[in-house]
């Protein structure tokens, strides 16, 4: 079910689908994909919506740096002084973090408005990036389908093919808070992930890969998350070609637990330590399925190259239950 969520400046109309099973209510925005909400029950059969969102258009036009919610691309995280190689020349792209390109660039899918059609369980999303969107090479066909499954878990699929080789790496940006407010540092999180990329002081990975026994990053248990992280886990699985669970989050409070499955190596824990208003810092928790930041320059990290005649194709599945 769609109906009309407002009408930006230029006119242009934002619409609004609600997917709703087994006790589940999502809703998905054509403004930037964004996950506006998602409505779940604890343990006590009470509701509250457990990702951070506004409640109209213009929240989400005047706050966009934090991502609340949205469908990232054309490359999510970073990529080093905005530029990369591929193929013999190299692509200078658009800096919107000191000299480094974040989320895709000044206005990457997150401020874009996409096409949406029902689908059974759910809505699709699809735009064509132009040739040059952001410095990206190629002309990019892109489609995101968000369904609700039996169980109400909320899948995420992403396909794309490109008339001209250029790198792809979509994710999408929810901050959960599984209690529905407060600090959610209190959250319990298991995270299948032996490994990181260590940063340097711009949050670029240094191209190693740390191992986390006896250190902070250790999940592979689950404790508490705390706070103080905005890094990529190398999950053990690696990269699958169907979606594979390798994360738990848990709040005790409410009983809520969220599970993550992907076709991804890479998750972007990131626990916004720097939200400021209408939300406080660490309020939400980001679990971004990804590739590496900056991967398209650094050949030893999974490749994110997409090609003329392939067929990009990624998914995450974020399952809702309780613990009682």
């Amino acid at each position: 079910m769609s109906e009309l969520f407002g009408t930006l400046s230029d006119g242009t109309p934002v619409h609004r689908w609600t997917l709703e099973r087994a006790g589940v209510r999502v809703r998905v925005l054509s403004y930037g994909g964004i996950v506006q909400s998602a409505e779940v029950p604890d343990r006590d059969g009470d509701t509250a919506d457990v990702v951070l969102g506004f409640a109209d258009l213009d929240g989400y036009v005047t706050h966009p740096e934090p991502y609340f919610g949205a469908l990232v691309g054309r490359y999510a995280n970073r990529i080093a002084g905005g530029r990369f190689p591929l193929e013999g020349r190299t692509y200078a792209l658009a800096p919107n973090e000191g000299p480094n390109t974040l989320h895709g660039g000044e206005r990457g899918f997150d401020r874009r408005v996409w096409d949406g059609a029902a689908v059974a369980g759910g809505v699709r999303l699809s735009r064509v990036s132009p040739h040059g969107e952001e410095g990206f090479p190629g002309r990019l066909e892109m489609s995101v389908t968000y369904t609700l499954e039996g169980s109400g878990a909320l899948r995420i699929a992403y396909e794309a093919v490109t008339d001209a080789p250029t790198v792809l790496n979509p994710t999408n940006h929810s901050y959960f808070n599984l209690g529905g407010c407060g600090h959610a540092g209190g959250h319990e999180l298991r995270l299948a992930a032996s490994r990181i990329t260590p940063v340097d002081a711009g949050l670029i990975p240094t191209g190693a890969l740390q191992d986390v026994t006896d250190t902070r990053f250790d999940f592979r248990r689950a404790r508490k998350i705390g706070s103080g992280y905005d890094h990529n886990f190398v999950l053990d699985k690696g990269v699958t070609a169907t979606a594979e669970e390798v994360a738990e989050l848990y709040d005790p409070a409410s009983g809520r637990v969220l599970t993550v499955a992907t076709t991804e190596p890479g998750l972007q824990l990131y626990t916004a330590d720097h939200l400021g208003e209408p939300f406080a810092p660490g309020e939400g928790v980001a679990l971004e399925t990804q590739h590496f930041p900056d991967s398209p320059n650094r050949p030893g990290f999974p490749s994110t190259v997409l090609r003329p005649g392939e067929v990009f194709r990624s998914e995450t599945v974020y399952g809702f239950s309780v613990r009682r």
